[in-house]
C-alpha cells in the first residue's frame, strides 16, 4: 500500500524547495503519494494540491490579518484532508506562522513531522523551539550553523546543504547575455531585485528606480535591469517606472543571467540576497514593510541584521537600508562609494565567496529524501 504524505508549502520559494524534494523522494520510493498545499511547481511534480498558495504569500501582521479568514479556512481544510486518509508523514516547508500550528495538530494525531527549511529561531525567540522540541520529529536545515543551534536546544536536526546551490545558474555566457538584452560591456550594469510580491515591487521598486536616477547622474552611461520576478505582471513593473525619465530595462525571469553580467545589484532582503550572494555579484539589500508591521518586528526580533548573507557571515558584509532608511539618496550614496572602489568590491566579492563555500555541497534536496526516507519504512 502507498505511503501518504502530507506537503504543506505556503510561499514561491518554500514551493520550489518542496517540488524538488518530492521528485527526489519519489526516485527514492515509488510506492508514495504527496497531498496537500503548494503551487504551480508542486503540482507539477505531482502533489494532489488541495489549497493553492496564491492567496496565502503574505508578509506582516498588516497581511496576516487581512487574510485571517482565507488562511483559517485552509487550515482547517489541511486537516480535514489529513483526517480522511491515513496519513503516514508530513513534510512542513518553511511558512512558520502556519506551519508550526500545524505541527501542533499533527503531533496529536501522533502523525511523524519532519521539518524542511529552519523557522528561523535565532531570530524570532524561544517560543518556536519549545514547539519544535514537542512537535517535530526531524528537522532538515539549509545552514551549518542551524543544526547546531537545534542540537543544543534538543532538537534532532541535519544539516543537508542549501539547494539553491543547484538551482542558481547561468544558462548563458556574459556576451550571449549582454548581446540579448542590448547592454553595452564598456558601461557599468547595475541590476535591480525588487521581491517576489506584489507589495515589494509596489514599494522597493520606486526606491531602487529613484536611487538609479541619483546613481545615472553621477556615472554616466550606467545601464540598469529591473529582474522581474516570472510570476508577477509586466503591468505592475510597469506602472511603477512609466513616470521615470531614466531607461531601465525589465529582464523577464531571468534573474541569475543578469546579475552574472552585472558589476552591481540593489536588492530586496530574501532569499534573493543568497541568490546574489552565490552569483558572487557585489550589491547592497534594502526592504520597507508598513509602520504596523515594522512595529511587530521589532518587538519580536532578536536580531540587529535583517540579511541571510549577514547572518551568515556572522558580521556585516553587505550594507543594508531598511525602513526609514530605505531612501534612494541613502542606497544611491553607498552603492556609488562600492562601485567606485575596486578594493572594497574586491574584498566584498571575497566575502560572498566565503558565504557560498559555507553553504555545503550540490543535491542537498537529494540528501534531505535520504534523510526522510527511513520515516516511511
Amino acid at each position: 500500500m502507498a505511503k501518504s504524505i502530507l506537503i504543506v508549502a505556503g510561499e514561491p520559494s518554500g514551493d520550489l524547495h518542496a517540488a524538488n524534494l518530492v521528485k527526489d523522494l519519489k526516485a527514492l520510493k515509488t510506492d508514495i503519494e504527496f497531498f496537500g498545499l503548494g503551487g504551480k511547481l508542486c503540482k507539477a511534480a505531482g502533489v494532489d494540491i488541495g489549497f493553492d498558495i496564491k492567496k496565502l504569500a503574505v508578509v506582516g501582521l498588516v497581511d496576516v490579518l487581512k487574510n485571517i479568514f482565507t488562511i483559517g479556512k485552509v487550515f482547517k481544510g489541511i486537516l480535514k484532508r489529513v483526517d480522511s486518509r491515513k496519513t503516514d508523514l508530513a513534510i512542513l516547508v518553511d511558512y512558520p506562522g502556519f506551519n508550526l500550528r500545524l505541527a501542533k495538530e499533527l503531533a496529536r494525531r501522533g502523525i511523524p513531522v519532519i521539518y524542511y527549511i529552519s523557522p528561523q529561531i535565532w531570530a524570532w525567540g524561544g517560543d518556536r523551539i519549545n514547539i519544535m522540541r514537542k512537535c517535530v520529529t526531524k528537522i532538515l536545515v539549509f545552514f551549518k550553523f542551524e543544526e547546531e543551534l537545534y542540537k543544543k536546544s534538543g532538537v534532532d536536526s541535519e544539516f543537508v546543504g542549501n539547494p539553491l546551490l543547484e538551482t542558481v545558474k547561468t544558462t548563458l555566457s556574459k556576451d550571449e547575455v549582454l548581446k540579448k538584452y542590448g547592454l553595452s560591456k564598456d558601461s557599468p550594469v547595475i541590476a535591480l531585485l525588487p521581491g517576489s510580491r506584489t507589495m515589494e515591487v509596489k514599494t522597493l521598486l520606486k526606491i531602487m528606480a529613484g536611487s538609479a536616477g541619483i546613481i545615472a547622474g553621477e556615472l554616466p552611461g550606467a545601464q540598469f535591469v529591473v529582474a522581474k520576478y516570472k510570476n508577477l505582471p509586466m503591468p505592475l513593473y510597469d506602472e511603477v517606472l512609466k513616470d521615470l525619465p531614466l531607461d531601465i530595462r525589465i529582464v523577464d525571469g531571468d534573474a541569475y543571467n543578469v546579475l552574472s553580467v552585472s558589476d552591481f545589484a540593489i536588492v530586496a532582503s530574501g532569499t534573493a540576497t543568497l541568490e546574489t550572494a552565490i552569483i558572487g555579484t557585489p550589491f547592497v539589500l534594502t526592504y520597507r514593510v508598513g509602520l504596523v508591521n515594522y512595529i511587530a518586528y521589532k518587538i519580536v526580533a532578536k536580531i540587529k541584521v535583517l540579511g541571510l548573507v549577514n547572518i551568515i557571515a556572522g558580521r556585516v558584509i553587505i550594507p543594508e537600508f531598511l525602513q526609514y532608511e530605505a531612501t534612494p539618496e541613502r542606497i544611491a550614496r553607498e552603492s556609488l562609494e562600492i562601485l567606485r572602489n575596486e578594493p572594497r568590491r574586491a574584498a566584498m566579492t571575497s566575502e560572498l565567496a566565503r558565504v557560498k563555500s559555507s553553504l555545503g555541497t550540490p543535491c542537498a534536496s537529494q540528501r534531505a529524501a535520504r534523510a526522510i526516507l527511513p520515516y516511511l519504512s
